[in-house]
């Protein structure tokens, strides 16, 4: 198997040859330069943007922005439904409450300060809990040989747990230098709270120190809506999380509670921690909680620009490049001196990199020598409110899953790594080789004849502490088997900070790693044939 593999790749290189320096590849290449980047990004990373965050003015500014430049290559907008063919609009709204309370013997606490509700685990119709006492049950373990809830019914209870903690567990080992440990489940969470929802608790209030002083973004977003993607499995899963009334509380409630058991939180964490027993109680004391939701929905659109193929045979393929738009917007503390994130590496970069290349195809074609497939150049929002934009198109392509034969993905091409110091002449690529051996020739082949640049696969792995793989839009379309480049720079200090501006871009190598991209994407949109899927979605080799 692993020889006949070996003879395949080789002749796939051999076959490739005779496509190497492709004088009208190149010709059309000359736009992709550090001045037409530095024209794009100086627009869509300046401070009058304000740091584009999804569903807000700086992200619609900036995708008028990138739609006009579209028209402007004479890119065709394909969105059929919807008012502007040039977007298409996302399932996107916000839910906030209308209604948000908590007393304690009598004594209204306050929203923000001793409490909060998250949005997402309220229905339409709300909750109102009243009980004359409160079940203290420690962490919320019910495991074997530590069970909190041995000897309690909790049916009709309000209960009481600490968010986190588990005193019986081994702690895990310390991360490995120069990465960042990737976020833990909250699949341990979720089974105290499905505990509690089987076995019908009235409602739950949730020990959280973070509530004694929110930071101001967590704040912003309680107070001003908990946007989410109305996707069927989105809703499905925020439908389970409003299965039980939550309420995170603060040390301040928390202790006023517990007095009521003459313990108080720092005491009753201590005994539990040292005797390695549970510690529940129930506790006579009035509470009371309410909350109701409302729903809005928020404009937000992913950004397309078509350029059909010229071959008839051909051009029903699709070569798919996206680069996500958005970033955090602005700074949420009111005292700071520099209030946007301008995220002009992330992914600023990545959206010029895609005009770039679509003003060269576009170029291309009114000279006669356009792609025989077509490519779709997508600017998607939502990348980091979690991979929204990419999600949304995939489940509602515009062309078929079937006939897309590969996503070229631009996130944050603009500058060095930490990691690298003084060698930017790199861009990190993730995914070349995950589904198919095919693309990963082409990707190394186009590196090889155009730009010689050295292609770093550090983090081109399933296993990447960091979890690149699927931290980007790429992801999603992976996830539907289609062949996936990410081409990424790699995290630096100023990543999703206020000091990700225009002028620490190293625009000589934006334009050289967008060259990179043209000329992978020139060979697939050209190529005799598409890149064949030889691999499973674990990596193992497809079987015929």
């Amino acid at each position: 198997m692993k020889k006949q593999f070996l003879y395949t790749g080789l002749a796939l290189m051999l076959s490739l040859s005779a496509m190497a320096q492709n004088k009208d590849a190149i010709k059309f290449s000359k736009t992709i330069t550090k001045d037409r980047g530095h024209d794009h990004l100086s627009i869509l990373a300046s401070d009058e943007y304000e740091g584009r965050e999804t569903g807000k003015k700086g992200a619609w500014m900036a995708a008028e922005y990138i739609k006009k430049q579209f028209k402007s290559f004479g890119l065709v907008g394909p969105v059929k439904e919807g008012n502007d063919p040039y977007f298409q609009k996302i399932g996107y709204a916000s839910l906030s409450l209308s209604k948000s309370q908590l007393s304690v013997n009598g004594a209204a606490k306050e929203n923000l300060k001793d409490f909060y509700i998250t949005p997402a685990t309220v229905s339409s119709t709300g909750f109102d809990i009243k009980g004359n006492a409160v079940l203290f049950a420690g962490y919320g373990l019910n495991k074997e040989g530590f069970n909190e809830y041995e000897g309690q019914d909790v049916a009709g209870k309000i209960v009481m747990i600490f968010a986190t903690g588990d005193p019986t567990a081994t702690p895990p080992p310390p991360a490995a230098p120069g990465t960042r440990r990737a976020p833990s489940s909250v699949g341990s969470q979720q089974a105290k709270i499905k505990y509690l929802v089987d076995n019908k608790a009235a409602g739950v209030l949730v020990i959280n120190a973070n509530v004694d002083n929110l930071n101001p973004r967590m704040k912003e977003m309680l107070q001003n809506g908990n946007p989410y993607l109305k996707t069927a499995e989105r809703m499905k899963q925020m439908a389970a999380s409003a299965g039980l009334p939550t309420v995170v509380i603060g040390t301040a409630v928390a202790n006023q509670i517990l007095a009521g058991a003459n313990t108080t939180l720092e005491a009753v964490k201590a005994k539990i921690d040292e005797s390695k027993k549970p510690a529940s109680v129930n506790i006579n004391i009035p509470i009371s909680f309410a909350a109701k939701s409302i729903e809005t929905d928020v404009r937000a659109e992913n950004v397309l620009g078509f350029l059909e193929g010229s071959d008839p045979k051909l051009k029903h393929e699709v070569l798919v490049v996206t680069g996500h738009y958005d970033h955090i917007g602005l700074v949420a503390d009111p005292n700071a001196v520099d209030k946007v994130n301008n995220g002009a590496d992330d992914d600023g970069s990545g959206t010029t990199g895609v005009l770039m290349l679509a003003e060269a195809f576009s170029n291309a074609k009114k000279a006669g020598k356009g792609p025989k497939r077509s490519i779709l150049f997508m600017t998607v929002v939502g990348e980091e409110k979690g991979l929204l934009g990419s999600e949304w198109y995939s489940e509602h392509p515009i062309f078929s899953i079937e006939n897309t034969i590969a996503n070229l993905n631009i996130d944050m091409i603009g500058r060095g790594d930490d990691s690298r110091p003084g060698d930017n002449n790199f861009v990190y690529i993730i995914g070349s080789n995950m589904l198919s051996d095919d693309l990963d020739n082409v990707s190394k082949k186009a590196n090889a004849d155009y730009v010689n640049i050295t292609l770093d696969e550090k983090y081109n792995n399933r296993t990447d502490p960091n979890r690149f793989y699927y931290r980007s839009d790429h992801y999603n379309f992976a996830k539907f088997g289609i062949p996936v480049i990410f081409y990424f720079n790699g995290v630096h200090k100023d990543y999703h900070q206020p000091g990700d501006e225009v002028s620490k871009i190293d625009f000589p190598m934006l334009a050289k790693r967008a060259q990179l991209v043209y000329f992978t994407a020139w060979e697939l949109a050209n190529g005799a044939k598409r890149p064949v899927v030889n691999k499973n979605e674990d990596g193992t080799l497809k079987t015929k």
